[in-house]
């Protein structure tokens, strides 16, 4: 029962409601337009259900890797009400109506959870160690020193940090911290503010992370200290878990004219993390995470577990830009490679590639996509008969 409710019910939620909106951005504008939708599908093939409703069949298959819209002509423009004898800028409408549905369906969701009332933590962050030649140790940040705030934005605890860190990625951060000034005698003669810039790097050592510090949440007026030498990682993890959970939480939530400018902000700022999360595989030449429609699952199960229902709306909100990010790519079967195809056609003065060998391409693409999720599934699979979580 523990995995119909935490794992499965989650994880088809989820994929419904990303791909139905995504899917409903490409028929809403191909009917706008006048193209002919032949099929509104949830999943890939084979065929489960069923029902024509006027010229359009709406169906639900069994391959959980998405859904579809069908549309007639999509690269043969022989007939009229076809995709393909759409002029290129309404066909590249049509194309990124769907990547556009899945950004503005984050701002809902952000919406929504900062709209619903919940405990948030408010214990400060603490600097408990800066590794030696890092970003922070050349700006001159100390152990025990409080973050109080990045770039004039408060922060509350040590996700705060984190987030803000990696937001301003590449750039050059204004840290404001509390310091405490120490009397000849070695005890502590009160505090002062201390205000330092704070360059967060692209590439970091193993274990570093883009400043080069380890954080700590303060509970009480004690920092958790630092990992022991004997203390092991899984440990240390418990330790900062069970002080994370002692940190006193305020419970809030925000009226819906305060949360809608919220919800736009977390949308864009979602997709600089994406952005930067790419650049920094880059930079640190680094195989990006991925995962199959098993490990999403696992994911959204140990989100809702661990966290609650209002973690998997934001799950939810940043698998949806990932999707928006996902399609957009130019390569073929994907909804940018389709827009790629445009593009080139009309660098090429209106001339089209061949139908036959479009079709050709974007078959190709679809089998080597299809291959790649069953590879990624096996390593899923793999991980979660080894006990290794998904959010680790």
């Amino acid at each position: 029962m523990d995995v119909l409710i935490y794992k499965l019910l989650p994880f088809l939620a989820v994929m419904v409601v990303l791909v139905v909106v995504h899917e409903i951005g490409h028929f809403a504008t191909a009917k706008a337009f006048g193209v002919k939708v032949l099929e509104f599908g949830l999943g890939y093939p084979p065929r489960l259900w069923g029902r024509r409703i006027g010229e359009t069949e709406y169906t639900v298959n069994l391959l959980p890797l998405g859904g579809f819209v069908r549309l007639l002509g999509e690269e043969d423009p022989s007939d009229p009400r076809s995709l393909a004898a759409r002029p290129a800028w309404q066909r590249i409408i049509v194309l990124s109506s769907g990547a556009l549905m899945n950004v503005l369906l984050p701002v809902a969701l952000f919406t929504l959870v900062y709209v619903i009332p919940q405990d948030v933590p408010v214990g400060r962050a603490v600097v408990v160690d800066v590794r030696p030649g890092s970003p922070a140790a050349e700006a001159g940040v100390r152990p025990g020193d409080l973050i109080l705030a990045i770039n004039g934005r408060e922060v509350e605890n040590t996700g705060d940090v984190s987030y803000l860190v990696h937001l301003y990625q590449g750039k050059t951060m204004t840290w404001t911290l509390r310091r405490s000034i120490a009397s000849p005698t070695g005890r502590s003669a009160g505090s002062e503010i201390v205000t330092v810039r704070v360059y967060a790097r692209w590439a970091a050592p193993p274990g570093q992370g883009p400043t080069g510090i380890t954080l700590a949440p303060l509970v009480g007026n004690v920092p958790v200290r630092p990992q022991d030498p004997d203390e092991s990682d899984e440990q240390y993890r418990e330790r900062v878990l069970r002080a994370q959970r002692a940190q006193p939480v305020e419970r809030r939530s925000y009226p819906i004219w305060e949360a809608v400018p919220k919800g736009v902000r977390s949308t864009a700022e979602t997709l600089v993390l994406a952005r930067n999360q790419i650049i920094s595989w880059i930079a640190q030449r680094t195989a990006p995470q991925v995962a199959g429609p098993i490990g999403i699952a696992q994911v959204t199960g140990e989100v809702v577990k661990q966290a609650g229902w209002v973690a998997l709306l934001q799950l939810a909100a940043l698998l949806s830009i990932n999707l928006a990010v996902l399609n957009l790519l130019p390569l073929p079967m994907l909804d940018g490679g389709r827009i790629m195809f445009v593009a080139v056609e009309i660098l090429r003065g209106g001339k089209r590639v061949p139908p036959e060998k479009e079709a050709l391409v974007h078959l190709a693409g679809f089998v080597v996509l299809l291959c790649l999720v069953v590879v990624i599934s096996y390593w899923d699979i793999l991980r979660i008969i080894n006990g290794e979580g998904a959010t680790r």
